[in-house]
């Protein structure tokens, strides 16, 4: 299976990174093809609705790096999406990614059937802050007609290194298993 990872992390020695990376090692593992963006490290503009998805060829007219990222999302058998919760929300980091596989709607590209995932954490110890991810991907994938597999949500974790002290490797590698 071909897996598409897309992060928003911009630590790369954090906790979401960790976790990433768990998955990442697990899925390989059961011989996956995994292919990982950190979007924190790219230039991603947002959405500016101008509907001119694939006019140019490319996914977006305004070229900047989620055109490099679109094709694999077209390609990917299952997308998984990895972020912090920032202000009890989806990071700006990765946002502009979200927003704009509009373009790949709007462009008329069959991308119905995929498998997705989330993987998220954040500082807060009430895991029900994370809905602030958790139902807008939710609402997201519905939309796409993608089949969420599994999500892992890990509370208490704010500096890096603080996932080592919960079981968040752990289910990420599992949710690996999934897929």
């Amino acid at each position: 299976m071909k897996i598409t990872v897309i992060t928003g992390s911009p630590r790369k020695s954090g906790n979401t990174f960790a976790m990433v990376d768990a998955f990442t090692r697990a899925a390989q593992a059961k011989g996956h093809e995994v292919v990982r963006f950190d979007a924190a490290m790219m230039k991603i503009g947002g959405c500016r609705a101008c509907m001119s998805c694939f006019k140019t060829g490319k996914a977006c007219s305004f070229d900047d790096d989620f055109n490099t990222i679109a094709p694999h999302i077209l390609d990917a058998d299952a997308v998984v999406y990895a972020m912090p919760l920032y202000w009890y929300s989806i990071p700006a980091q990765i946002k502009g990614v979200i927003d704009r596989v509009f373009s790949l709607v709007v462009g008329g590209k069959d991308i119905a059937g995929k498998k997705c995932g989330i993987i998220t954490c954040c500082e807060e110890h009430d895991a029900t802050m994370m809905d602030g991810i958790t139902t807008p991907m939710k609402r997201t994938f519905n939309l796409l007609k993608w089949d969420l597999v599994g999500e892992v949500c890990i509370p208490g974790v704010f500096n890096e290194g603080d996932i080592s002290n919960t079981d968040g490797c752990t289910q990420a590698a599992a949710l690996a298993g999934k897929f």
